[in-house]
């Protein structure tokens, strides 16, 4: 097993990865479960995968039988309607504060529990088992908890640190290809916000994780969550600016997502993807980075059968129009938008002078390329 630790004084909590783990989640989990039944929260989807049973069987070895909510699957269900049928059935169900909610699946499902958490009785507890490559690399560590709303992605929520998060890279044995693919996103990101070797690794070793390679798979997933639980020990709450790094590729990325409706026309990984790229293409612009250097990364997200422009992303929108979506971004503070940049690869930065306009201009050219 690979234990990493998320240093936050008393909200500290351990990120452990093995394979095979949910057959032990039994022993794991007892010392959190105070005699009570565990409350899992699901989706359909991954309700009907054999390893929903191996936790459930685990977890009623030592003590009662799980109690289970199953919610649909999909971007849709980050809402406020799900919200509160989450949030009535976990009161129904008699749920305590100091009882551990389980959210089993991908980010949607850590998402919306982790937020619910946050909020039933001020606060109860919560523990994440991602069962997709971008959950178990991303979105399940550091305590970033919404849903989303009209306006755009995950702009209602709250930081709610998870009690443990359990990763078994064997549930993403199920999981479709383009799923892994967009998981992977998240994977080279870390390589380029500042890690070039990594990256590096990314390009010798990407193929073979994305066909299933086990030992590929498990060191991606261990030094993502090392990288991101660093960086989150550091800057839990974005008050530094270093937590922020985190979100290359999100600002254009969250624009392409919600030109396309937050569906599976453009899934969440595939928008970062081609994100990063636009980034760098930007930065480029700019003078800041070479082609060379965003050719690179370019030329390696579509290796990886990920989108790396406004075409491959299936986006036709105006520079303006996307723009404007970007003016709901959580990072937007006295009417100006800091924007993840770079001077070449493991050298992301928070540019905190950009123009709009420019950005629109920039990228009706790129869409017209």
């Amino acid at each position: 097993m690979t234990t990493v630790p998320v240093s936050l004084g008393e909200r500290s909590y351990e990120v452990r990865v093995e394979p095979g783990l949910l057959e032990r989640a039994g022993e794991v989990l007892e010392p959190y479960a105070g005699k009570r039944p565990f409350v899992i929260v699901t989706d359909e989807n991954v309700a009907a995968q054999p390893f929903f049973w191996t936790l459930y069987n685990a977890l009623s070895s030592v003590g009662p039988a799980p109690q289970v909510i199953k919610l649909p699957p999909g971007e849709s269900t980050k809402s406020w309607s799900q919200l509160e049928t989450l949030t009535d059935r976990l009161i129904e169900l008699g749920v305590e504060r100091s009882d551990h909610v389980i959210a089993l699946g991908g980010g949607v499902i850590g998402d919306l529990v982790g937020f619910a958490a946050s909020v039933v009785k001020r606060g109860c507890n919560f523990i994440q088992i991602p069962t997709t490559l971008l959950a178990q690399v991303d979105s399940s560590v550091g305590g970033k908890t919404a849903i989303n709303s009209r306006a755009g992605k995950n702009l209602i929520g709250a930081f709610h640190q998870p009690a443990l998060v359990l990763i078994d890279p064997d549930t993403l044995d199920t999981l479709p290809p383009r799923e892994t693919r967009a998981g992977y996103a998240e994977i080279v990101k870390y390589g380029l916000i500042d890690d070039p070797d990594f990256f590096g690794w990314c390009e010798a070793n990407g193929t073979a994780l994305l066909n299933g390679s086990g030992a590929a798979r498990e060191y991606a997933i261990a030094k993502s969550v090392a990288a991101k639980a660093a960086i989150v020990s550091e800057d839990e709450r974005e008050t530094t600016g270093r937590r922020a790094l985190l979100n290359l590729g999100h600002t254009f990325g969250h624009a392409l997502e919600a030109d396309t409706g937050f569906s599976d026309r453009l899934l969440h990984g595939e928008a970062v993807a081609a994100g990063m790229a636009l980034a760098f293409a930007y930065s480029v612009r700019r003078g800041e980075c070479s082609g060379q250097e965003a050719g690179r990364i370019a030329g390696h997200l579509r290796t990886a059968g990920l989108p790396a422009s406004l075409a491959d992303a299936g986006v036709s929108a105006s520079g303006e129009t996307l723009v404007g979506y970007m003016l709901h971004d959580k990072k937007m503070a006295g009417g100006t938008l800091p924007f993840l940049l770079a001077r070449g690869i493991g050298q992301t930065y928070l540019a905190k002078n950009v123009d709009l306009a420019d950005v629109a201009a920039f990228l009706d050219e790129s869409r017209d390329r």
